[in-house]
C-alpha cells in the first residue's frame, strides 16, 4: 500500500490491511500531511516494545488482537474498539498478547 498524501478523501478496510508475517512489529504509513500521521500498527504476539516517550501527543485504537499497554506505570488492557490518548512525552511501553494491530496517530 502506498502512503497517501493528497487532500483527497481515503477508505481503507483496516482488518485487510493487517500484516504478521515478519516477527516483531509492521508500520504501515495511511496518510501523512502538515496536521498529521495516521499509520497501522501491527505486532506479531509475544513482541515487547521497551518503554519510551513520543515528542508529541499520541492517539491508539485498537482493531484487533490484546496486549498490554503500559501508560505512566499505569496498565491498560487493549483489545478491539479500546482507545488511547497520550499527552506527549509520557512514558509508556507494549506487550503484545497475541497478533495486536491499532491505528496509531
Amino acid at each position: 500500500m502506498t502512503m497517501h498524501t493528497q487532500s483527497a478523501p481515503l477508505s481503507i478496510q483496516l482488518h485487510d490491511q493487517a500484516n504478521y508475517t515478519k516477527s516483531g512489529i509492521s508500520r504501515t504509513s495511511l496518510v501523512k500531511d502538515e496536521q498529521g500521521q495516521f499509520s497501522l500498527v501491527c505486532l506479531s504476539a509475544g513482541t515487547h516494545v521497551a518503554e519510551h516517550t513520543a515528542p508529541r501527543n499520541v492517539t491508539v485504537t485498537v482493531i484487533e488482537g490484546r496486549g498490554i499497554l503500559t501508560l505512566d506505570s499505569r496498565e491498560v488492557a487493549l483489545e478491539p474498539g479500546v482507545f488511547v490518548y497520550m499527552p506527549a512525552h509520557t512514558p509508556h511501553s507494549l506487550q503484545a498478547l497475541e497478533n495486536l494491530a491499532f491505528l496509531h496517530t
